[in-house]
């Protein structure tokens, strides 16, 4: 005889009992999955722990960098004709700059011809080099070899021309300007300065004459030689920039002047009717953010470790980490850090001298008058953070700090010891949930084996209760 349900047999509710059974086995489940909640948060908090960490490093690495004491800003009193730019060392100073004349490329341009126009074959010798117009035009090549652009039948209207020249690369570039005349080639030095002017001679002019105005000599530029044929109207001479730094001549190819003065680039925009103050001052501003963003760094993980080991006596409930030694210990390291003094050769031996003092909470402020004092002397801030003692107590402040928490984040440090512990303990408690998991279903399995089994017996008696009393009913009828 079978049964098609557990329980039908015998009458008795086996799914409840069953299940209040397994209920009764899973309850350190709830137990455990408190605690990975714990362990999770833990974990959450830490790895805010070990980023809040990395960047105070960050901060006091930059007040540990010898570099980020030595900042210097310029100033132009007349920003639209000279500007400076700090390139390297410069010490604060101030200078009088005046531009006489700024730099210019050669450029020059055709005789007006009718559009699309043969102009003559031929070939364009272009040299880049030096114009001295000083008496007798002359002309000094340069170092690059004579580029020479063969113009042949049917390629010498300015339009063509123009393309061979640019695709020579010969330091110059060529443009084709039309206008209510016709067209003309204008002729460019890609640089400016006076070392690179070009000059333009032609050989094997289709016209026989290398240097008159007609066929492709009207394109030649070579005042030495009296050929002017580019210079029907104007041109203008390669320049440089000529300017005095304190009444000291000085000039550049360019616009930019840089290292006439160790350290400082200058920039040319226009000639000066006056002269211009540049002046150069320590970069006390960034020095200054520096020491608040460290301030800022600081504070951020000292919040963060209060918060976490605070206890609230009116909800009687304390942080996550409330009463974890690593993290109570690794404040108090901090703050005792903070408060130290070192010997540095400095005047200033502690950070309360620049203005940066530890309040009750733990939390740093900044007097800004008493960083500013102390600003006035960079090289004498610089020392409190920056001396190397090798490794002593009385090194920088920049240099104990970073190498504090440069070592929490070690491989054997305190913070990411503590991590590691922390993975480990997620870890098995996921382990002990699974297994958990497994003997509360192997139980569930052999109850439900135990009361399958004991369903069949029942139901075996129940009907054999039932053949026995049909027999007895049987027997007194047929008894009476």
């Amino acid at each position: 005889m079978s049964v098609s349900s557990i329980g039908i047999g015998s009458g008795i509710d086996v799914e409840s009992i069953i299940s209040q059974m397994t209920a009764l086995e899973k309850q350190p489940l709830t137990t455990l999955k408190t605690k990975a909640s714990t362990i999770q948060a833990r974990v959450s908090l830490v790895g805010q722990i070990k980023s809040q960490v990395a960047a105070l490093s960050s901060a006091a690495s930059k007040l540990a960098t010898a570099s980020s004491w030595t900042g210097v800003t310029v100033k132009s009193s007349n920003e639209s004709a000279v500007t400076g730019s700090v390139t390297g060392a410069a010490s604060a100073t101030s200078f009088s700059v005046e531009v006489q004349q700024m730099a210019a490329a050669q450029s020059t341009a055709s005789a007006a011809v009718t559009v699309d126009s043969a102009i003559g074959t031929g070939t364009l010798n272009i040299d880049i080099g030096t114009w001295n117009y000083t008496g007798t035009p002359a002309f000094t090549a340069g170092s690059a070899s004579t580029i020479s652009v063969a113009i042949g039948a049917g390629e010498d209207t300015l339009t063509k021309i123009a393309a061979k020249i640019n695709a020579a690369s010969a330091g110059v570039t060529a443009t084709v300007l039309r206008d209510a005349s016709g067209e003309r080639l204008l002729m460019r030095s890609n640089s400016t300065g006076e070392a690179t002017g070009f000059r333009i001679q032609v050989a094997g002019d289709s016209d026989g004459i290398n240097n008159d105005s007609a066929g492709l000599s009207r394109l030649a530029f070579d005042p030495a030689n009296g050929s002017f044929g580019m210079a029907a109207n104007t041109y203008q001479k390669g320049l440089n920039t000529q300017a005095t730094i304190n009444g000291i001549a000085v000039q550049s190819a360019n616009s930019t002047l840089a290292d006439a003065v160790p350290g400082l680039t200058l920039n040319f925009a226009a000639v000066t009717t006056s002269p211009v103050t540049v002046a150069l001052a320590d970069d006390t501003a960034t020095m200054k953010k520096n020491v608040q963003d460290f301030m800022a760094s600081y504070n951020s993980l000292s919040k963060t470790l209060t918060e976490a080991t605070k206890y609230d006596a009116a909800s009687k409930s304390g942080g996550v980490m409330q009463g974890d030694s690593v993290i109570t210990g690794l404040q108090n390291a901090m703050r005792s850090l903070l408060g130290s003094s070192s010997t540095t050769g400095s005047t200033l031996s502690r950070l309360a001298d620049i203005g940066l003092d530890m309040q009750r909470g733990g939390l740093l402020t900044l007097s800004s008058s008493k960083l500013d004092t102390a600003l006035k002397d960079p090289t004498n801030l610089a020392a409190l953070f920056t001396t190397d003692n090798t490794g002593t107590a009385n090194d920088g402040f920049g240099l104990k700090i970073k190498a504090f928490a440069d070592g929490l984040l070690a491989a054997d440090g305190t913070v990411t010891a503590k991590s590691d512990a922390l993975q480990t303990a997620l870890t098995r408690n996921s382990k002990d949930q699974d297994k958990l998991n497994a003997r509360v279903a192997l139980v569930e399995k052999r109850l439900r084996a135990q009361y399958s089994a004991l369903d069949s017996k029942m139901a075996g008696l129940t009907a054999l209760n039932s053949y026995i009393s049909q027999q007895v009913t049987q027997w007194n009828k047929s008894s009476s």
